[in-house]
């Protein structure tokens, strides 16, 4: 164990920094000025529990972007010196703003303490702290000081070297290298290019040894830092150089603010999340329209009740405007089908383009719609700020399910698709609660499940039940969702959940180009994967519909009915097991290509219904014709078709997902068992609604 630890100071300008030094250091220090620059340089020596501290008074500085002497100063001494500890000093009475520099100086993981000072002027202005949650929550440990009076250095002392006697500062506990500061999905999916950018430049330049961490590079490119731009020019990373660029036209173009600007209000979200849990005043304050919109939005009664109403009206909304549009493409869908048949003669190839090909693919994407509409309506409360919110609201009940609201992250990025939800539990430090969200991430109803819900509900459902059964099944999905994830931590993964920084940014009106590019992002991969695999499996479904199990007919000759098919054949075999459910044979068959993307159940349905009812003129008014045939060829009640619902929900995630979160675990253990409880939980669940239905008299 070494005997001289080597400390720097850093933090803002009349945060009291300086006046912690001298009471630190007294006579023993040294002035002079940094090499090339005329910024004075402080140095000083002190004593303590048998440990020579050498203690550097760094330049006041509000960030570590080096835009002034001052802070490339800083940053330099930081980066250079190889301190074994930060001091970071900020003004207490001022947390929001001196804590820009606290955050910044955790993405450099350098083991750190940080010191409240002038604390008496924070509390008579009325700041009760509690210390201890800031410390859990920011990773690191926390001193209070008031450094004009002398008081509270002997503890500061005692933390510095306390670091060093729990281990050697290097291997020191996440409690003196602080937590991880995670940005939004958007940033850190750019930030992950860069840094497998930067690794492949590495990979081919061995002469290269960064001597800064990666991540921290990364946020700097994307920040586009000239000083570390030019140094990774002359190391020769010009791969990674690039994908900056990339990265930032790519941020500026969807959200119409340039990358440093995101990054800096993704830092401020940090820090109000953290005061938000850490900071109360026993006075009024005088509050901002964010502070103001909190107050009710965030309200100990009312804001969860608010929240559910939000979501429900994202839903009637979704459903009210988008099924009137989905009727109009069902109705031209039909009659391009119409075209088809008059100009093609009787056949296979017929049956094949008709009900294969345009029923199968063209039945997805009539659904396109309210595809955009539901993730307009999802971009306008993220950019507004409200869906962070949402998580916060959500960490109480999280906390319950021994979770915690940063796992609810993953779960709002699942209502677009599992596979980046699976993806974004990364971003969760403790392995029980990464592998706790995998798990139960895929119960959350993807974007693929909603063309299902919204041909059942179009089907079976009054218009003006529409909204409220759609935000039902959504919210059955969480609840199911939180329940299991109560269930795993208490048995498989039973261990404490990590505290967690709220991301709370400011409320601001959405961008309109940023809603239009988000929107169609995911329409265009809901059209592409409509003109691949789901175009792709649709005619292997029409092939199974179409064929009769070989030996009973003719080899290319089409089956006289769907009823005698290769996909009847399957169905049967698994029918015993769904009857209790309300299913019969032909749903089963939907539900086994539904395995590869939940998409394809919709799409088989079409493809059936399409061979089963060729009559039809389009639309009645309240309901497509593709909904009309469903109603008319499947049997269902609105019982069965709401049992199937559930059952889609709640059933294997499909093919990509199993594949994310054995990539994720590093295990096929964990997706197998996700096949396996889903199916059980889809059963049980479908089960029980749709034999206490039936009691009722509501079949």
């Amino acid at each position: 164990m070494k005997n001289e630890i080597r400390v720097v100071l850093a933090g803002n300008p009349n945060s009291g920094k300086s006046t912690l030094f001298n009471m630190m250091t007294g006579s023993n220090q040294r002035v002079g000025n940094y090499p090339g620059v005329t910024v004075e340089r402080r140095e000083g020596l002190v004593t303590h529990g048998g440990y020579e501290i050498t203690v550097l008074d760094l330049p006041g500085a509000y960030n570590l972007s080096a835009l002034s002497p001052d802070e490339a100063v800083a940053r330099q001494a930081i980066m250079d010196e190889k301190p074994d500890m930060v001091v970071n000093v900020v003004d207490a009475s001022n947390l929001q703003r001196n804590l820009n520099l606290t955050v910044q100086l955790l993405e450099l993981q350098i083991p750190m303490v940080l010191v409240l000072n002038m604390i008496d002027e924070a509390e008579a202005n009325g700041a009760i702290i509690d210390d201890n949650m800031l410390g859990l929550l920011l990773g690191v440990v926390v001193v209070r000081t008031v450094g004009r009076k002398n008081q509270g250095i002997e503890n500061l002392l005692d933390a510095i070297t306390a670091g060093v006697e729990s281990d050697e500062i290097a291997d020191s506990s996440s409690m003196m290298k602080g937590k991880r500061i995670s940005y939004n999905y958007e940033i850190e999916e750019e930030l992950d290019k860069i840094i497998a950018a930067i690794h492949s430049d590495i990979g081919r330049n061995r002469g290269y040894k960064p001597t800064y961490p990666v991540r921290w590079l990364g946020v700097k490119l994307l920040e586009n830092d000239h000083l570390v731009r030019e140094q990774m020019i002359v190391a020769g990373l010009y791969t990674a150089v690039r994908q900056a660029e990339r990265s930032r036209a790519h941020l500026q173009i969807s959200n119409d603010e340039d990358a440093a600007s995101i990054i800096a209000e993704g830092r401020y979200a940090v820090i109000r999340g953290a005061l938000k849990e850490s900071v109360v005043f026993n006075r009024p304050q005088e509050e901002s329209l964010t502070e103001r919109l909190d107050r009710v939005l965030l309200h100990r009664f009312w804001g969860f009740p608010i929240l559910i109403v939000i979501m429900w009206l994202l839903f009637e909304v979704t459903f009210s405007l988008g099924q009137p549009v989905m009727n109009i493409m069902d109705g031209m869908l039909k009659t391009f089908q119409g075209g088809l048949a008059v100009m093609m003669t009787d056949g296979i190839i017929k049956s094949l383009v008709i009900d294969g090909i345009v029923g199968g693919a063209g039945g997805v994407l009539i659904f396109l719609p309210l595809i955009i509409i539901l993730f307009a309506g999802i971009a306008v409360l993220e950019d507004s700020g409200y869906m962070s919110r949402a998580a916060f609201l959500m960490d109480r009940i999280m906390h319950g399910a021994g979770l915690h609201g940063k796992s609810f992250i993953p779960m709002l990025i699942g209502l677009g698709c599992s596979v980046p939800a699976v993806m974004a539990a990364r971003n969760l430090e403790n392995r029980r609660d990464r592998l706790t969200t995998m798990l139960v991430v895929p119960l959350i109803s993807c974007g693929a499940r909603l063309p299902v819900y919204t041909l059942l509900i179009a089907a079976f459902f009054p218009g003006n039940m529409a909204g409220t059964v759609l935000f039902s099944v959504y919210l059955i999905g969480m609840a199911m969702a939180v329940l299991m994830a109560r269930i795993f931590r208490h048995t498989m993964f039973a261990g404490p959940s990590d505290p967690f920084v709220m991301e709370l940014p400011t409320y601001r009106l959405p961008v309109l180009q940023s809603i239009i590019i988000h929107s169609w992002e995911r329409a265009w991969m809901y059209i592409k994967k409509a003109g691949t695999i789901i175009l792709a499996s649709a005619v292997i479904v029409w092939a199974l519909f179409a064929f009769a199990v070989p030996g009973t007919l003719e080899v290319g000759v089409l089956a006289p009915s769907v009823d005698v098919s290769m996909a009847a054949g399957l169905g049967h075999g698994i029918e015993p097991v769904l009857r209790p459910l309300g299913f019969d044979w032909k749903t089963g068959v939907a539900l086994v290509a539904g395995l590869g993307g939940k998409e394809m159940i919709a799409s088989t349905m079409s493809t059936l219904y399409a061979m089963q009812s060729q009559d039809g003129d389009g639309t009645d008014g309240q309901t497509s014709g593709f909904a009309r045939r469903v109603r008319e060829e499947s049997g269902f009640t609105p019982l069965a078709a709401y049992s199937l619902m559930l059952f889609v929900l709640l059933y294997s995630p499909c093919m990509a997902t199993l594949a994310s979160i054995a990539r994720e675990s590093k295990s096929f253990r964990w997706p197998l068992f996700s096949v396996a409880y889903g199916m059980a939980l889809a059963w049980i669940v479908s089960f029980a609604v749709y034999q206490i239905g039936m009691r009722l008299g509501l079949g």
